[in-house]
């Protein structure tokens, strides 16, 4: 028992030691957990687009797979990429789908929004009917938006972002708006008065993955635009490029469509607010790659998601997430934890690198500690002597004084590796006794 009572209090001093800097080390890590605030959030708003758009399918497709990290994904319906980008520039979406060339970004976006890389392509649209062709036109077919003269066109919803942009291109062919009759319309609504005859052409931007694109493309009497100058629109608009939808891609059976189509596309790309968590800007850039990584009617797999025509800077993390796919430690550890030591490890080295000169001071002062509860009887025993050497005191009264301290000596406990001092410190009392006990009167 004495044994384990002597290690006990060697135990305790060694904590007392280290304990101002443990408290120091963990008072540093809680700065630079605060400061680095490691731990995304658990809600993330995403804004979407119309119902039953390409960008709402994704968008459910974002939510299930980063539900699977904790992450609850909300989506927010809205006309398209035009809202999307103002609802995260007042801070009400964390993140959108936003169409390049369709909404107006400008400089102060630069500082406030970044982007997760371009997704995929998403042509411009342009459905007709052929009836309305024979009758404003003469002919089933059209081949150039200079034939819409005197049609109705439902040309999106503004926030939809595609005003603007079939505006751009009505603008080059030379068309004034009173040519021809424009309305915006939301999609489905406007799709169900195009079927009925009330819309001559029907104009929207959307992946081919959306359900309404599907429809219209195997609707009798209804064709496709064919961009034969396709190649002159994206030469003339940095944010547009040409693309191909090959014969028969939509229905190979059917032979749909029963020629190349030519078409102008923007890149969609996915926005976020500058202050968006980068673990979470991380996330949505790795299931981006997942997402949009296969191929389809106008790309080939893994050409998308890319770094290329963002028109706003490109987020850190996702560059890191699209080039070099998950970090090493998400391969092996939780999601949280890894990034929690990703996100630390950096903090972490500097205050170790701070800790380790310091906690030199710990053995020094560990002895210094135990030294000095024998250490400072020694003043009080050189005052005796010396006041017996004046005779200031008598040596009776020096004598009881000396006993005392001995006996509050007697109650030292001091680990087992520094004993010798101790008894040490007996011995020079006992010395100290015998010279007054010399000197004392019989």
């Amino acid at each position: 028992m004495p044994h384990i009572r002597y290690t006990l209090l060697s135990l305790r001093d060694l904590l007392i030691s280290i304990g101002p800097f443990a408290l120091l080390t963990v008072a540093l890590l809680a700065l630079a957990y605060a400061w680095l605030d490691p731990n995304p959030p658990k809600r993330v708003i995403l804004a979407t687009g119309p119902e039953q758009s390409a960008y709402e399918a994704f968008g459910k497709r974002y939510a299930d797979a980063l539900a699977r990290y904790g992450i609850d994904v909300q989506l927010m319906p809205s006309e398209g990429s035009s809202a999307n980008l103002e609802l995260i520039r007042s801070g009400k979406a964390d993140i959108g789908f936003v169409q390049g060339g369709s909404a107006d970004i400008g400089y102060d976006d630069e500082e406030s929004i970044v982007s997760l890389g371009s997704l995929f392509v998403e042509p411009l649209w342009l459905f007709y009917r052929e009836e309305a062709a024979r009758r404003l036109h003469g002919a089933d077919t059209i081949d150039h938006l200079s034939e819409l003269r005197g049609w109705h066109v439902n040309v999106g919803t503004p926030g939809s972002g595609v005003p603007r942009l079939f505006s751009t291109l009505l603008d080059v062919n030379r068309i004034n708006r009173s040519d021809l009759t424009l309305s915006q319309l939301e999609q489905t609504p406007a799709t169900v008065a195009f079927l009925d005859g009330r819309i001559d052409a029907l104009v929207f931007a959307s992946a081919p993955e959306s359900l309404m694109v599907q429809m219209l493309l195997q609707t009798p009497g209804v064709r496709l635009l064919n961009f034969a100058q396709s190649e002159a629109y994206a030469r003339r608009f940095g944010y547009l490029t040409p693309v191909v939808m090959p014969q028969g891609v939509v229905d190979l059976a059917k032979d749909i469509p029963a020629q190349d189509m030519h078409l102008v596309a923007s890149t969609t790309s996915l926005l976020a607010g500058a202050r968006t968590h980068p673990a979470i800007l991380q996330l949505f850039a790795q299931t981006a790659t997942t997402l949009h990584g296969g191929g389809s009617w106008f790309n080939r797999a893994r050409e998308y998601p890319n770094l290329e025509h963002s028109e706003v800077p490109l987020s850190p993390e996702a560059v890191r997430a699209i080039r070099n796919g998950p970090p090493f430690l998400q391969r092996y550890l939780p999601f949280w934890l890894a990034n929690l030591v990703e996100r630390m490890w950096v903090a972490m080295g500097l205050i170790i690198a701070l800790a380790l000169p310091l906690s030199r001071i710990v053995p020094p002062l560990y002895t210094f500690r135990i030294r000095s509860r024998v250490f400072r009887w020694y003043a009080e025993l050189r005052d005796i002597e010396q006041r017996h050497e004046e005779g200031e005191t008598a040596p009776d009264t020096l004598l009881e004084q000396l006993a005392e301290m001995e006996a509050r000596v007697g109650k030292i406990v001091v680990p087992l590796s520094y004993a010798d001092e101790l008894y040490a410190l007996r011995n020079n009392i006992q010395l100290v006794r015998q010279k007054l006990r010399q000197q004392a009167p019989a």
